[in-house]
């Protein structure tokens, strides 16, 4: 936008006044300025002017105007907003209580749950203090988890202002910029970094007994969450399907797969995962009993799955005794890097590409969008390969 269009005079009064459109909004904004058109004068409201245009870019535009304002001008309509009675802590659990009622168990009893942890730790939970909330998350935490917090905020308090239990958003205008994602490196195993960590567990004198899983979860793709909760009875009678329609999660409950989408695993007459499968059966298996479970018999979750992953830690007489996982153990060799359990999926993605699958097979077969496979399961970093003479 040019000067022009912003900023003109009232020939009534001879004031500036600053008059502008945003994308989305159909009526044009006008903002006073109670200023005499002045060169001092102008150069007061182009700084407001662009303080405007920056919130507009940031997507942080103060619709109602308030915090535009010249105090010069400040009019009946703009008095101090009202104290509000709630705090934050009585607002997020009456919000997590309505989600409760949208959303997952899991989805509660993690991200809401870390965000109501957050908030019982700050030294106030009064609305009216918002900007000390906002310093106190800046000062304490890093900058994703403070603006991942503030944004929560909002969304509560927006809640709230519909649920009329509150009568305006006081974290609206205190949102930070988004941080941007760092690439960290690569995602996925190469086939010899594969194959040396299944034979690690197979060979390893404590984490033995958990190879068929980790087998299972390069060869298949699936989600940790999704193997943890598979039965006998969701493999067919001849080994040659699997049939993955939920999920296990750190606390131990079940529930749909992440995205809801059930799907069919085929497996190949005769092939690793086909002996894998037809090898680990117990006789007599009963069709309610998981696949893949503890030392003890009990249902594996993420946390215990990371024990002999990644590390276990012990704590004795004071001290913290620390276990390395196999593939932790592998990474401190330097015989492999060392990247979380979900980058079996990674690694089957990338590599049922890489060796003629096309994408939307792939996505099938791990129950995901072709946009999802192409985006986020994709790693030419860890593929040799040239570009042809053409």
């Amino acid at each position: 936008m040019t000067e022009d269009k912003w900023i003109s005079v009232d020939k009534r009064s001879g004031r500036l006044l600053i008059r502008f459109r945003v994308r989305g909004f159909q009526n044009q904004f006008f903002i006073a300025t109670g200023l005499e058109d002045t060169k001092r004068n102008r150069e007061i409201v182009r700084s407001k002017r662009d303080a405007i245009a920056t919130d507009i870019a940031l997507e942080r535009f103060d619709r109602t105007l308030r915090s535009y304002q010249f105090k010069a001008t400040v009019s009946e309509d703009l008095s101090p907003k009202p104290k509000q009675q709630q705090n934050l802590q009585q607002l997020w659990d009456k919000f997590t209580e309505f989600q409760s009622t949208q959303l997952e168990q899991t989805t509660i009893l993690g991200r809401y749950r870390k965000t109501a942890n957050i908030i019982k730790q700050s030294p106030t939970h009064n609305l009216n203090e918002a900007p000390k909330i906002r310093d106190w998350l800046l000062a304490n935490f890093s900058h994703f988890t403070a603006w991942a917090n503030l944004t929560d905020y909002s969304r509560c308090c927006k809640w709230a202002c519909d649920s009329e239990l509150i009568t305006y958003d006081p974290f609206e205008k205190l949102q930070l910029q988004k941080p941007k994602t760092k690439f960290r490196g690569c995602k996925a195993f190469t086939l010899d970094q594969r194959d040396l960590i299944i034979e690690a567990f197979e060979q390893h004198s404590v984490y033995q007994h958990y190879a068929p899983l980790v087998k299972f979860l390069f060869w298949t793709g699936a989600r940790p969450g999704e193997a943890f909760a598979l039965t006998w009875g969701d493999i067919s009678p001849d080994y040659r399907r699997i049939n993955i329609n939920k999920s296990q999660n750190f606390k131990g409950i079940k529930k749909g797969t992440k995205n809801g989408k059930h799907r069919t695993f085929p497996v190949q007459q005769d092939s690793k995962l086909h002996q894998l499968l037809i090898n680990t059966k117990p006789k007599n298996a009963n069709l309610t009993e998981l696949i893949f479970s503890s030392k003890t018999g009990k249902p594996i979750n993420s946390d215990n799955f990371n024990l002999f992953w990644k590390e276990d830690r012990i704590k004795a007489h004071g001290k913290v005794y620390r276990y390395l996982g196999v593939v932790m153990e592998l990474s401190g060799k330097g015989l492999c890097p060392y990247l979380k359990p979900y980058a079996t999926r990674h690694t089957f993605a990338t590599w049922a590409i890489t060796s003629g699958l096309s994408v939307d097979k792939v996505a099938i077969l791990i129950g995901d969008t072709v946009e999802t496979v192409l985006k986020y399961y994709c790693h030419p970093e860890i593929v040799d390969f040239e570009c042809p003479d053409f």
